[in-house]
């Protein structure tokens, strides 16, 4: 299967119950990251990370499915029509 760009926006509403997890499935497709950005809320008690991935539909789906089971995370991607090698 042909590999997609994409982006991916995710609010952690409550960090402590849910960053060990997070950071579990974040490592485990760390192949497909090419970029990870966190921003930490300290006045609305969110942090909010930001991915851009390179992969197949299938392994973004498969994390993007993992991240959004964990309580208190929601989550939106964007993949591009560019396919890459």
């Amino acid at each position: 299967m042909q590999k997609r760009i994409g982006v991916i926006g995710i609010v952690v509403e409550e960090r402590n119950k849910v960053t060990k997890k997070l950071n579990e499935i974040l490592s485990e497709f760390g192949e497909i990251i090419i970029g990870r950005m966190g921003v930490p809320s300290r006045e609305l008690k969110l942090s909010i990370i930001a991915l851009i991935v390179e992969g197949t539909p299938d392994e973004i789906g498969a994390m993007t499915g993992q991240l959004g089971n964990l309580p208190g995370v929601t989550l939106k991607s964007a993949l591009t029509s560019k396919v890459t090698e």
